[in-house]
């Protein structure tokens, strides 16, 4: 009786869960079993494994032959057992030294012919590996270098079984012809998923939008350098053609780079989803996803047969969600990111199973005032009811815009503006620049806290452990006493008022900043603004009557 155990790694979600393979022998009738909770595509593994050890030049047994994998309550599924499946067999043969496979975890899938294929999720996998202990993996050739982001992990990329079957078993390596140079590589078929493009939700750097493109929208502007300084969901209200979108795709250029933490969760997203590009292992700006208004709830939440995979607001995290023509989206669809919104992640059961996704993103709204478009703009001839414009208004609920810190409306460029010239806007750069020093300011502040910006502080440590100046809260207060301002919205004029000050470079909030916070939340327009112009220098607006609600 033959017995060899190796490990892999089964992915429930984003996490990864250590699993042990192992493969017993006995003598009987000639068969294959597998155990554990496999499901389709690791059942046929059995087939390719058998063909692969032939076609790699090992002898098959001709024995009863049991493969366990243990945990049996864990299910388990996809093509990425095939190596630690076929290792344990050839442990079992005594081909390969069973002891030198105990402390090994092996990653991959394999070919009829022997050669080891990518898969997706390694760095995720990795990750779980040396969680558990383990410091030796193997993986194949094409995913070596996003294996190699764990530090402390030692990574063997591997070209075919034959080359592994050498190095464990101390004999001569034979070498793999790798394809011709220029011609598509099938293999690497195996890292992106059916239906699914691959970089979807990730930057591209042969152009990324700059905010010197757009004209005018001083007000709109600097909301949006207040969201990218203090990770504040935001909300663009306005006549089509108005810039709404422009600006929205310009916000990922305002984020700072992603921390090494935060540049490996996105990356083990992007491996699991199968969008992660090709020669690009490592992640390290923020996504931007802009899924399309009759977007499902599963493309959005996550969703899939069986175990769901990530949806859209999980391939944005850390980076920037926007959903353009918001009042168009199912709200049903819309509600779901209430959750999300407040936790940072999202849990999501299906009768496969129950997982737990990262989806701590910057939430970009975008909607018309009306069905046409054209409410409330000079001349726009709006022939909307009444009715119907309180409908189309209505598909954005009351709870996820009490959610939303920054709401700003986004009026038709001016003829003046538009075509002036010589009079560029601040580019993306510059402004980049002010929100890393608000960003550093914030840190400094938070630094023996467990937030890292003014949007994750609570409330309660706003009220009374951060102060702003005396009297700054007099008009929130009564704002909040009339009914125009709820209490979670007083927490997050607070929050917008302290990012407001981080960007001003001033130690704490005044009136001004307190008020311009609460004109972005409930509309009315109150005292002097302070704008900052094109030389960074802030200047007084007028003073301005008291509007109702937008």
């Amino acid at each position: 009786m033959g017995f060899a155990r190796t490990c892999s790694v089964a992915l429930v979600g984003v996490e990864g869960v250590v699993v042990e393979v192992q493969a017993d022998l006995e003598p009987g009738v000639a068969a294959f079993t597998l155990v554990g909770l496999p499901d389709k595509s690791l059942i046929e593994s059995r087939e390719r494994v058998r063909a692969a050890v032939v076609n790699s030049g090992a002898e098959w047994p001709q024995k009863k032959l049991t493969v366990g994998l243990s945990p049996a309550s864990v299910p388990k599924g996809g093509s990425g057992f095939d190596l630690a499946v076929a290792c344990a067999v050839l442990g079992a043969a005594e081909r390969l030294d069973p002891r030198e496979l105990t402390d090994l975890m092996m990653i991959g899938e394999l070919g009829l012919d022997g050669r080891v294929r990518p898969v997706r999720g390694v760095l995720p996998a990795v990750l779980a590996a040396a969680d558990a202990g383990y410091r030796q993996v193997v993986v194949p050739e094409q995913t070596a270098a996003e294996a190699s982001l764990v530090p402390g992990i030692s990574v063997l990329g591997v070209r075919s079984l034959r080359q592994l079957i050498g190095v464990l078993a101390d004999e001569p390596v034979p070498h793999e012809e790798p394809l011709d140079e220029g011609r598509p590589d099938p293999l690497l078929a195996g890292l992106a998923v059916s239906g699914t493009c691959a970089g979807a939700g990730l930057p591209s750097g042969d152009h990324t939008p700059d905010l010197s493109d757009v004209a005018g929208q001083h007000g709109a502007r600097r909301a949006l350098e207040a969201a990218a300084a203090g990770r504040h969901h935001i909300f663009f209200k306005g006549p089509p053609g108005a810039g709404k979108t422009m600006l929205a795709e310009r916000l990922p250029g305002l984020l700072p780079p992603l921390s090494p933490k935060e540049s490996l969760e996105v990356t083990a997203v992007h491996s699991v989803a199968g969008t992660l590009p090709p020669g690009q292992p490592l992640v390290d700006r923020p996504p931007y996803c802009a899924p399309h208004h009759s977007a499902t709830m599963a493309s959005l939440v996550g969703g899939g047969t069986g175990l769901p995979r990530p949806g859209a607001v999980s391939l944005a995290h850390h980076g920037v969600l926007f959903m353009d023509e918001a009042a168009e989206c199912s709200p049903r669809v819309l509600d779901a990111l209430r959750q999300p919104l407040e936790s940072g992640h999202i849990t999501v059961a299906r009768a496969g199973g129950m997982m737990r996704m990262p989806a701590r993103i910057l939430l970009a709204l975008a909607a018309n005032p009306c069905p046409c478009g054209r409410h409330g703009t000079a001349g726009g001839g709006c022939e909307c009811r009444p009715s119907s414009i309180r409908r189309y208004r209505s598909r954005l609920s009351g709870p996820l815009m009490d959610r939303v810190d920054l709401r700003i409306a986004v009026e038709p460029v001016a003829r003046s503006e538009l075509l002036a010239l010589g009079r560029g806007a601040e580019s993306t750069a510059v402004v980049a620049a002010r929100v890393h020093t608000a960003r550093e300011r914030a840190a400094a502040r938070l630094a023996d806290t467990p937030w890292n910006t003014n949007s994750e502080v609570p409330g309660h440590e706003l009220r009374t452990r951060w102060q702003v100046h005396p009297g700054a809260l007099a008009q929130a207060e009564r704002d909040l006493e009339c009914g125009l301002l709820t209490a979670r919205g007083l927490d997050r004029v607070l929050r917008v008022a302290w990012t407001a000050a981080d960007l001003a470079g001033r130690d704490r909030p005044t009136g001004e900043d307190v008020n311009w916070a609460l004109e972005l939340r409930t509309g009315v327009r109150r005292g002097a603004l302070t704008t900052t112009g094109a030389d960074g220098n802030e200047t007084a607006a007028r003073p301005r009557a008291h509007r109702g609600k937008r």
